[in-house]
């Protein structure tokens, strides 16, 4: 572990290989294009399931996760960790098949309607109570996105009455329910995470560290800042870099890099989510030093989540090196590209050496 007792004169920091608690990967063609940049940063990810059609079963995560494999670069390490989508059609049966397989780290929580192919998600959460039970005594996570999609709450404060009105009361419910709330946005989601038990955690993207919603909005409607749930105030940001920086290990890394060809993004309706695959741990470090908490990095990227999903820390490092360089206007993807956060822009950490070793 690194000693930064001068931080602004540290040219470079090595840290304990980081793992991505909440990733898209998507599937086909874009899948092919985009997974090696997770691989070549991140020892592991929790790999979403909201395909088209969603990943419901134990079977399909494994059918996912063998193509996942098949497509990265030969002698890579790198670990999809699946999870579940979860509707009302799922069953405490299908639950211990997933528990069984070894394979299945999460069950994910899509309300109805609040993002990206979220359409098969839940309506009613209180239908699931069972559901969560079975978790509760399964020991297996639950992953929120923890947002209403009522059209009478406004977008920013879809997140804090989402709390409010189900995830306090769920607590209460299931008290031994490992719940993690995803991509939090809120200083309420903060305090939330903070004040509840020791089964509670919380992912933070890279994303909500560096940005508010000034940089979506500003001068003009920039359509690659454009996520669910959405930048906030820059009250909210400042909490959420306090929680991030804080050693405390209910916080940790979920980059929630979501790509999207460029024609899905730039249109008159256009998707949610930020593409930050390409140059996740060097933005993380980019809002760790802003803070002045750089020698916090190493514990939210690589050990907290690890710790909360009962896997043990990766033992491999990485190295960045404060050496600037220019992110691409774009990536292709086949027939179609992505166009990456911060695109035609200067980083100031950039991705040295990955040990090679066993992680």
């Amino acid at each position: 572990m690194n000693t930064l007792s001068q931080q602004q004169y540290i040219e470079s920091i090595t840290i304990n290989y980081p793992d991505d608690w909440h990733l898209h990967l998507r599937d086909g063609s874009m899948l092919a294009s985009v997974v090696t940049h997770s691989a070549s940063r991140f020892a592991r990810a929790i790999i979403m399931p909201n395909l088209k059609p969603p990943i419901t079963n134990t079977i399909q995560a494994l059918a996912y996760k063998n193509r996942i494999l098949a497509v990265l670069p030969h002698h890579t390490k790198f670990v999809p960790l699946m999870t579940l989508y979860l509707t009302e059609d799922l069953t405490i049966q299908e639950l211990h098949r997933a528990v069984a397989s070894n394979c299945i780290h999460g069950i994910k929580l899509y309300p109805a309607g609040v993002t990206t192919n979220s359409e098969a998600g839940i309506n009613s959460l209180t239908d699931i109570y069972p559901i969560l039970d079975a978790l509760q005594t399964l020991a297996m996570p639950l992953l929120v996105h923890a947002e209403v999609s009522n059209s009478d709450v406004d977008i920013f404060d879809r997140e804090r009455v989402f709390i409010e009105r189900y995830l306090i009361p769920i607590t209460k419910q299931f008290p031994e329910l490992r719940l993690v709330v995803e991509h939090i946005t809120t200083k309420e989601a903060v305090e939330f995470v903070e004040n509840s038990n020791s089964n509670v955690a919380a992912t933070i993207t890279a994303h909500h560290l560096l940005y508010n919603r000034n940089a979506m909005l500003t001068g003009c409607i920039r359509p690659h800042f454009y996520c669910l749930p959405i930048l906030k105030r820059e009250v909210h940001r400042q909490a959420l870099l306090k929680a991030a920086t804080s050693n405390n290990p209910k916080f940790f890394l979920g980059t929630d890099s979501a790509p999207h060809a460029i024609s899905d993004k730039e249109c008159d309706c256009g998707c949610a989510g930020c593409f930050t695959a390409h140059a996740a741990i060097e933005l993380y470090a980019e809002a760790f030093e802003q803070a002045g908490k750089l020698s916090q990095l190493e514990a939210f990227a690589s050990w907290y989540g690890a710790d909360f999903y009962h896997l043990p820390r990766n033992q491999a490092q990485i190295t960045l090196h404060k050496i600037a360089w220019q992110v691409p206007p774009f990536y292709s993807t086949g027939n179609n590209c992505i166009v990456p956060l911060r695109a035609n822009t200067t980083m100031a950490w950039q991705l040295a050496n990955i040990e090679s070793k066993d992680l």
